[in-house]
């Protein structure tokens, strides 16, 4: 594994909120994929009373090789999870919060039942709340994208994740072109909905094939997006082919709002839900 260069340092988490939150996870048994997927931004979003809860479990039916979230056959469902989440969020007082979950191909919905509950549930309970969503692609089931468009989240988000050329090796169970036509049937049913969504660089991508990825998002009317670099959680997932430097991810925000993007994220610690709450204000 390679040694990561001085613009990609981050704090080690500490602090009153960090600690509060950690406790409060696992006394309520809930997960986050900040911790999950070994979040760079942990310390930030912790430290300020933010963040994502991972619903659906923490084991997924997929085995993507940039993921650190585990792979394998996923526990029963929690079905009071909806309401320890809600609960969870009005403890900690949060005025955004940001849903997503592991991919549940065992699932007939996918978990988009459940998506549907926790947004009611949290509604119940913290009605100013704005709430994302970071659904997986329901293996295109329209009737289950129908079911997280019906919940009325403020934003909903379907990460791409990779250029379409990475999708055979780093994504071997998902699909490019079915990602697209998730964010497609969303705008389609409910265009009142902002999406977004994001992807990684450093996996051997080509400015080239980053620039048709991001084309490819707007033709799909998605209004925000994020970039991010790739950082290989453990030996056994893809390698780190390069690291782009600061001013690298600055010439792709400005691209990408010269593509009519409406809100950009663009840096090597950027992940999908870095600064989420920025983008509605």
């Amino acid at each position: 594994m390679r040694r990561h260069p001085d613009w990609l340092k981050v704090r080690i988490g500490g602090g009153e909120n960090y600690s509060k939150i950690k406790t409060l996870l696992r006394s309520a048994k809930l997960h986050t994929i900040c911790e999950e997927a070994r979040c760079p931004n942990i310390a930030e979003c912790f430290g300020s009373g933010t963040a994502v809860f991972l619903i659906l479990g923490n084991i997924c039916t997929r085995d993507c090789r940039y993921c650190k979230v585990t792979h394998g056959t996923p526990d029963p469902l929690n079905r009071n999870e909806p309401r320890d989440i809600a609960e969870s969020v009005k403890t900690l007082g949060l005025k955004y919060v940001v849903v997503t979950s592991v991919t549940r191909d065992d699932l007939k919905d996918g978990g988009a039942s459940v998506f549907y509950e926790t947004v009611q549930e949290i509604r119940r309970l913290n009605n100013a709340c704005k709430i994302e969503l970071l659904i997986p692609d329901f293996r295109g089931d329209e009737t289950a994208i129908q079911k997280v468009i019906d919940a009325a989240p403020d934003i909903l988000n379907h990460n791409i994740e990779v250029v379409e050329s990475l999708f055979a090796d780093i994504r071997p169970q998902g699909n490019y072109r079915r990602s697209l036509e998730v964010l497609k049937t969303i705008k389609t049913k409910e265009r009142r909905i902002p999406t977004k969504s994001g992807f990684m660089v450093g996996l051997g991508e080509t400015t080239e094939q980053i620039l048709t990825t991001m084309h490819d998002l707007r033709d799909a009317d998605v209004d925000f997006l994020t970039i991010g670099q790739y950082l290989q959680p453990t030996r056994n997932h893809s390698l780190v082919k390069k690291y782009y430097p600061p001013e690298e991810f600055l010439e792709l925000k400005n691209a990408a709002l010269q593509l009519g993007f409406l809100h950009v994220e663009s840096g090597p610690l950027v992940r999908s839900s870095y600064h989420a709450q920025t983008v509605l204000q």
